[in-house]
């Protein structure tokens, strides 16, 4: 076949993929419409889940599987807009790697607000100024992001979907790197550099930022001034990058949550993970060996833990509340009996959602 040939194969493939494309979303319309007949959710983590899996299933390539999800996660942010507009608050300002990720989950289709603070996107889709929000939960070389985690033990906003974002850092500066005397960025990010900064700037002084591209910004606005953020943030303010992916670690993964008021149903087959906050209050304090009471229950039913931490709960002294993360979903038989067993001497068990394991 000649070259003219083959594009006008593929000239009839378009006009076929665009029909059936509009085929699909008149019925996520009629989806929607009946969803709001019912009062539904119109975002589905768990239907989510598993039309991607499907599709990968379905793939005999030669496409690979990521680009295929990422080639359906916007045919469903598309039907998601004609289901009803969907309002998707994000940590800011834009271009930060937390709008970063709620692109990659919710598309180009949807609409999105940054917001200055953790704290802010809670209040923000408890009061119904948005549908979703967006936040970093814990970052594979620095660990846990505190401010979300104290946030739930407040809130009654459920956990829904999870997304994993392998974050690259630039240094970036409208100043020529040898006249950096400040780096700033968010906390977790100068930790993420840290090495990096010390052979490259050992005598810039680092300044926290309230995020990556509020850092972008300070740095273009002020001479001397570097940032810490993404190639993105640089392009999307216009401000030179100084030096390409400066993490410590090549891995450097960041997990974020997205938060709302509707639990997720489950997938089902081991692929739920369910997040608790837990107190032992004044089991602790008396008994030894009262953590491994309290994993006990879980661990007796075979749910697997894969996260615990514990924050100070501010209440008292040496008092502590454990973030958990197990395997399954709530409303799994094991998992309610082995909730009714930790009531019994935990004075709070709190869920905090159940959500696809991967997506």
């Amino acid at each position: 076949m000649d070259l003219a040939a083959i594009r006008s194969q593929i000239d009839v493939l378009d006009r076929r993929i665009v029909d059936l494309l509009n085929e699909r979303l008149a019925l996520a319309a009629e989806i929607g419409r009946l969803k709001r007949s019912q009062g539904g959710p119109i975002y589905v983590a768990e239907r989510e889940d598993a039309v991607l899996r499907k599709v990968c299933a379905l793939n005999g390539g030669p496409i690979k599987d990521d680009a295929l999800k990422a080639i359906y996660r916007e045919i469903m942010s598309a039907a998601i807009a004609l289901e009803k507009p969907l309002l998707i608050s994000y940590l800011g300002p834009e271009a930060s790697n937390t709008h970063a990720a709620a692109m990659r989950k919710f598309g180009a289709s949807v609409e999105y607000h940054a917001m200055p603070t953790i704290a802010d996107l809670f209040t923000a889709v408890e009061k119904g100024e948005s549908d979703y929000a967006v936040i970093p939960i814990e970052n594979s070389t620095e660990g846990s992001v505190r401010e979300a985690l104290d946030c739930f033990v407040e809130s009654d906003l459920k956990i829904v979907a999870q997304i994993y974002l392998e974050i690259t850092h630039a240094l970036i500066s409208a100043s020529p790197i040898e006249q950096i005397e400040r780096v700033c960025s968010k906390d977790q990010a100068l930790a993420q550099c840290r090495h990096w900064l010390q052979r490259h700037v050992p005598h810039a002084q680092l300044v926290d930022a309230p995020s990556t591209s509020r850092a972008v910004q300070i740095a273009k606005e002020t001479p001397g001034t570097a940032a810490i953020a993404s190639e993105l943030a640089a392009q999307y303010y216009g401000v030179p990058v100084l030096a390409h992916g400066i993490q410590d670690k090549a891995d450097n993964t960041t997990r974020f949550f997205v938060v709302g008021k509707r639990p997720s149903g489950p997938v089902g087959n081991g692929r739920d993970v369910s997040s608790f906050l837990i107190s032992l209050g004044d089991e602790a304090a008396a008994h030894s060996g009262a953590l491994l009471k309290m994993l006990m229950p879980l661990a007796e039913r075979g749910i697997n833990l894969s996260k615990i931490e514990s924050r100070p709960s501010k209440k008292r002294p040496w008092d502590y509340y454990f973030f958990i993360d197990v395997t399954g979903h709530y409303d799994d038989p094991a998992m309610k009996q082995a909730l009714v067993e930790l009531k019994q001497f935990c004075p709070m068990v709190k869920w905090l959602g159940s959500y696809p394991s991967v997506a």
